[in-house]
C-alpha cells in the first residue's frame, strides 16, 4: 500500500484527519457484492463508534457487504433512528390453508378518509355508512347460528344477551362483550348480531354491550357503561363466572372497564380475553410504522378517530389508553391475540409485556400472515377458537 505521504488529502467530515486516514490503512481488503475496500470490518467498526460523522458513512458500507448490493438497509443519514426499507412485493406464505389464502386475496374495506375534527355532521354521516356495512356482514354470520337473542335494558344501559344452543340453565359462565368499531361504530343491530357471533365462539351466554360513543358520547361514557353493566351483572353471577373481553376498540373499553372497576372496589372477574387490541390511543408502537400498508384490513392511522373518542382527554390516561395502566394493583389472566400483518401487533405484544412485568397470567397468541381481522374460516380460524374456548373454560373452571 502507498505510504501515507504519497496520498492525496482526505476529507475529514468534521472528525480528526488521523480518524479519517485510518479508512485507508486497512492490512486487508473486504470482498462483498464485487466491491472492495481497504479496511478490516473490524477496525471499521471501532471507527464506528468513536466519531459520528464516519459512524454514518461507514454504517452504510457495511450494510452493503453484509446483505448485498441492492438488498442493503440502512439508516438515514440525517436521522441514524431512520431505517430506508427498499420497495418490495410480498407474497402470502405458501403454508395458509386455501380458506385463508381466498380472504387475504379478496379487496378489503380499508380505512375511510376521516372528516374534519370540527365536521360532526361529517363524522355522523361517516359512522352511518360503516354502521350499515358492519350490520349487513355480522348479520349474515349469524343468522345460522344456532340459540336466541334478548335485548334488556341493565341500568338504563341497552345490553344483548345471546344464548347458543346446547348451554344449560345452570350453567354460570357468562362473557360480557364489548364490540369494536373503531370506538365509534358497531352499536345498535351491529351489536345485537355480534353477541350471537361471540356466544357461540365462547359456547357460553354472552351479554353485549351497546355502549354510548361519540360524537355525541365521548369518553368516559362508553367505560361507564360496561362498568356499570359489569356492576349489575355481578348481583346475579358470582365475579369468578365473567370473563370480560372484546375485539379491537372493544379491547380498549373492557380493559379500561377492569381498570375502572377495580378502582373502584369492584372485583376482578375471572379473566380477559383481548383480541388485537386498540389498547394504546397514542398509537406508539412499532408495528404502526412497520406493518402500515401491509396490514389491509388497517390501511392508515387512526388517530383521527381516537382524538374524537378522548374528547380532550389525554390519551395516555388509563382509562383511555389501557396500555399505561398500573397492572400490579391487579388484573384478571389473560389472552391476547393478534398477527403478523396485524397493525395493532405492537398494542398486543406491549400489553402482554406490560401485563407480565406485573405478574399478571397472561397468553400471547401470534397468527403467522393475519392481519387485523383474523381468518374468518379455515384451519386458522379454528385453531383461535380453540385456543379461546381452551382458555376460557379453564378459567371459567368447566370440563372441556
Amino acid at each position: 500500500m502507498a505510504s501515507d505521504q504519497n496520498q492525496p488529502p482526505l476529507p475529514t467530515f468534521g472528525c480528526s484527519r488521523e480518524i479519517s486516514r485510518a479508512t485507508a490503512k486497512g492490512s486487508s481488503h473486504a470482498q462483498a457484492s464485487g466491491l472492495s475496500i481497504g479496511i478490516r470490518i473490524a477496525d471499521a467498526r471501532e471507527i464506528i463508534a468513536t466519531a459520528e460523522p464516519v459512524r454514518v458513512i461507514l454504517a452504510n458500507v457495511i450494510n452493503a457487504f453484509s446483505f448485498g448490493r441492492g438488498q442493503n438497509v440502512m439508516t438515514d443519514t440525517s436521522d441514524p433512528a431512520l431505517l430506508h426499507v427498499p420497495a418490495r412485493s410480498i407474497a402470502l406464505p405458501s403454508h395458509l390453508s386455501p380458506e385463508a389464502r381466498a380472504q387475504a386475496l379478496q379487496p378489503m374495506l380499508s380505512n375511510p378518509p376521516w372528516p374534519e375534527p370540527g365536521d360532526m355532521d361529517g363524522w355522523r354521516a361517516l359512522i352511518a355508512r360503516m354502521d350499515a356495512m358492519g350490520e349487513a356482514g355480522l348479520t349474515m354470520m349469524s343468522q345460522h347460528l344456532p340459540g336466541t337473542v334478548e335485548e334488556r335494558d341493565v341500568d338504563g344501559v341497552r345490553v344483548f344477551v345471546a344464548t347458543p344452543a346446547g348451554v344449560s340453565d345452570d350453567d354460570p359462565s357468562v362473557y360480557l362483550d364489548i364490540h369494536g368499531g373503531a370506538l365509534l361504530w358497531g352499536g345498535g343491530e351491529s351489536c345485537r348480531a355480534l353477541a350471537k357471533v361471540m356466544a357461540a365462539m365462547f359456547g357460553a351466554r354472552t351479554w353485549s354491550v351497546d355502549y354510548r360513543m361519540p360524537p355525541d358520547h365521548p369518553f368516559p361514557a362508553g367505560v361507564d357503561d360496561c362498568v356499570t353493566v359489569y356492576r349489575a351483572l355481578l348481583k346475579q353471577t358470582d365475579a369468578r363466572h365473567i370473563i370480560i373481553g372484546g375485539p379491537s376498540a372493544g379491547g380498549n373499553i373492557a380493559a379500561a372497564a377492569i381498570l375502572k372497576a377495580r378502582d373502584e372496589g369492584l372485583p376482578l372477574p375471572a379473566a380477559a380475553v383481548l383480541m388485537t387490541p386498540e389498547i394504546d390511543l397514542t398509537e406508539s408502537g412499532d408495528s404502526f410504522r412497520t406493518l402500515l400498508g401491509i396490514d389491509t384490513a388497517l390501511t392508515s392511522s387512526l388517530m383521527p378517530a381516537n382524538l374524537l373518542y378522548a374528547g380532550g382527554h389525554d390519551l395516555t390516561d388509563p382509562y383511555v389508553s389501557p396500555l399505561f395502566g398500573d397492572f400490579t394493583k391487579g388484573f384478571p389472566p389473560t389472552l391476547l391475540q393478534s398477527g403478523t400483518r396485524d397493525l395493532f401487533l405492537s398494542n398486543t405484544v406491549l400489553m402482554h409485556r406490560a401485563l407480565r412485568r406485573a405478574d399478571v397470567e397472561a397468553e400471547l397468541h401470534i397468527f403467522d400472515a393475519a392481519t387485523h381481522v383474523m381468518f374468518m374460516g379455515g384451519p386458522e380460524s379454528e385453531d383461535r377458537t380453540r385456543e379461546i374456548r381452551r382458555f376460557a373454560d379453564r378459567h371459567w373452571g368447566r370440563r372441556t
